[in-house]
């Protein structure tokens, strides 16, 4: 992915939490029927040593757990919020003229390798963990043991654990932290009024910060 420096991401916490807020990634794989990508909710779990490992699981009917072999290369893509960028929406475009249409976005790439884990207890583990992540919100959160027992032992023979060891995590922001603040202002009003509440967010909060060219370090991005 290619990263300028002014909207590179380099906070692993704040990888980690973009990554917990949008846990449905992309898995792309390369096996012998060539690339193939696969959309997966994934659990992260960061070791004390900041070792950081994606579990999930997939049909046992998907070719992709016999396709991808113990220790291949991955890639696990994590994508946020994201919106159309107007050059109308600049104050200085039309004073000048000189502005184009982009796209912003907010992304995190997960290169790692691959473990294929066919055994209940890893496959029990992982549903567990991804019910509870995902009821908590629920007035009445559902539980595994809210279903006959026989019927989960067959619903959890039908599916295989993936587990990906991360080995690189690549995060990208483009939030035009690379313009004029009253350009970067009026855009995030924009990106706000078209329904992308978090990019907006984000950028009126660069903004606020009066250093547009934050991004390395500095940019302080944060994701409940």
């Amino acid at each position: 992915m290619y990263i300028p420096e002014h909207f590179s991401v380099e906070d692993p916490a704040a990888l980690h939490a973009l990554v917990r807020a949008h846990p449905l990634g992309a898995l792309v794989t390369h096996g012998a029927g060539g690339l193939d990508a696969n959309h997966i909710p994934f659990e992260l779990e960061v070791a004390a040593d900041g070792q950081a490992t994606l579990l999930a699981h997939v049909a046992r009917k998907n070719p992709v757990w016999r396709d991808a072999r113990d220790g291949d290369e991955v890639l696990v893509v994590f994508r946020a919020d994201d919106a159309y960028i107007s050059p109308n929406w600049y104050p200085s475009k039309h004073e000048f003229h000189r502005q184009v249409p982009t796209w912003n976005y907010l992304v995190v790439h997960a290169h790692g390798r691959i473990r294929i884990r066919d055994d209940e207890k890893f496959v029990r583990g992982v549903v567990a963990r991804l019910t509870r992540a995902h009821e908590k919100s629920q007035p009445k959160p559902w539980k595994m043991t809210d279903s006959a027992p026989e019927y989960i032992d067959a619903m959890l023979r039908e599916i295989v654990g993936v587990q990906v060891d991360v080995t690189r995590l690549v995060g990208k922001a483009k939030l035009s932290q690379n313009k004029d603040r009253r350009d970067l202002e009026s855009a995030a009003r924009g990106v706000l009024a078209a329904g992308a509440v978090e990019l907006g967010e984000r950028m009126m909060a660069c903004a606020r910060d009066g250093e547009p060219g934050l991004g390395r370090r500095g940019l302080d991005i944060k994701f409940s």
